[in-house]
């Protein structure tokens, strides 16, 4: 029998929620929902996303850094995330579709976006991102279009959320 898959979250997942249809004054069991999973080993994301979701100190921030800290990956010593990223950034590369400052982007240390995808690549699990695949992009380098060119399956939040049974009664 073969294991359940895992989402790993992008950060706009995080932040889309918190600052519109999920406030956590509004619907904190969506909050509950997401601890509950991780827990359950069904979502996780990255520690670049914990640092960029840190950066806004707000009461995300505070989320972060408490309740969900130990459902943020390493990406730095995991050698299959690594292999994967280097795999991704020479693709994107090799791309002439984008334009340069777009790769510069998209290979910065600090941007989670390539780790999301790498993280999603070695460990066969599927990306959570609110982007959209976009074929004729020129100006950044989506998640979905990473995904496609990997063979990663990728979800918005709500899918995911289908995909995995929860219900807010």
């Amino acid at each position: 029998m073969s294991q359940p898959h895992v989402f790993v979250l992008d950060a706009n997942v995080f932040i889309e929620a918190a600052r519109r249809y999920y406030a956590f004054d509004i619907a904190p069991a969506f909050w509950n929902a997401l601890l509950d999973l991780a827990q359950k080993g069904r979502i996780v994301s990255i520690d670049r996303v914990k640092d960029e979701l840190t950066r806004l100190n707000d009461e995300l921030t505070e989320w972060a850094r408490g309740q969900f800290h130990e459902y943020f990956d390493s990406t730095v010593d995991d050698r299959e995330v690594m292999k994967a990223y280097r795999q991704i950034i020479q693709w994107a590369f090799e791309q002439r579709q984008f334009e340069e400052t777009a790769k510069r982007e998209f290979a910065q240390a600090n941007n989670a976006d390539a780790w999301i995808v790498a993280y999603a690549l070695a460990k066969r699990a599927i990306v959570v991102t609110h982007e959209q695949f976009k074929p004729d992009i020129k100006r950044k380098i989506p998640i979905p279009n990473v995904c496609r060119a990997f063979g990663v399956s990728y979800v918005d939040t709500f899918e995911m959320l289908r995909q995995l049974s929860v219900r807010f009664d």
